[in-house]
């Protein structure tokens, strides 16, 4: 009898654990329902008020403004007594320089104030507080399973992503913890043979229109380890219609 029940114990602690294996696209889904339970990062309006801290240099001050229903993008930006200012709407470009809209050509290099350049910042910045929502983006690839990896101690659950070649050449891998499936590392490579790239270790959370953002983002090198800087998300604000 004993022998018997054990037997079935076994068999049903196997089935459990098999049970519980998640796909890629299920892990997702839980990250997504952690961050945005309600779905508003589809139709998101509001700002958001970052102090990047890096090294050896001054802190720099952004105001973004991202309402993605009116496909607008604002982002200012102040450091060293300088303000750029860099308006995306409906794709036309915008740029100010302490206030004034008459820049000379060496202004423009200087500061980078270009649409390419404003678009790569709107990208770059409605793509890691989008996340992990924006890995539903068409051209995003999921690898076909479920890493578990150790970094720094603790065990994650980690997706690794990779990109059509229009959206994206790099190499990312997301670090879930394995209860609540919030995202709290993540990873990019740019050849991963030769351990380039680096990684971003997230924490705490500030919770703007329901959806839950990193509030500080601490940025080192894959190679070395070596701390490059840190984004704290000082403050945000949702849009008024």
């Amino acid at each position: 009898m004993t022998k018997a029940f054990l037997l079935l114990f076994c068999a049903w602690s196997t089935t459990l654990l098999y049970g519980q294996h998640l796909s890629p696209n299920q892990v997702l889904n839980k990250a997504i329902a952690y961050h945005d339970p309600q779905g508003n990062w589809v139709d998101f309006k509001g700002q958001l008020f970052i102090t990047m801290k890096t090294p050896n240099s001054s802190d720099r001050l952004s105001e973004i403004t991202i309402d993605l229903p009116r496909q607008y993008f604002k982002l200012v930006t102040k450091k060293d007594n300088i303000i750029t200012e860099q308006i995306i709407n409906k794709g036309n470009c915008k740029f100010l320089l302490n206030g004034s809209e008459t820049l000379s050509e060496d202004e423009i290099a200087k500061h980078r104030l270009t649409c390419e350049r404003a678009r790569t910042m709107r990208n770059y910045y409605t793509y890691l507080y989008g996340l992990p929502m924006k890995l539903k983006n068409p051209g995003t690839l999921l690898d076909r399973k479920v890493y578990r990896k150790t970094f720094q101690g603790k065990l994650y659950e980690v997706l690794r992503v990779t990109y059509k070649e229009a959206v994206g050449k790099d190499t990312w891998y997301f670090y879930f913890d394995s209860e609540t499936y919030a995202l709290e590392v993540y990873q990019f490579y740019h050849d991963e043979e030769k351990n380039d790239g680096e990684y971003i270790i997230l924490s705490g959370l500030e919770e703007i229109n329901g959806i839950k953002m990193p509030k500080i983002r601490a940025w080192y090198y894959n190679k070395d380890d070596k701390y490059l800087g840190t984004d704290t998300l000082t403050k945000t604000s949702p849009l008024k219609d």
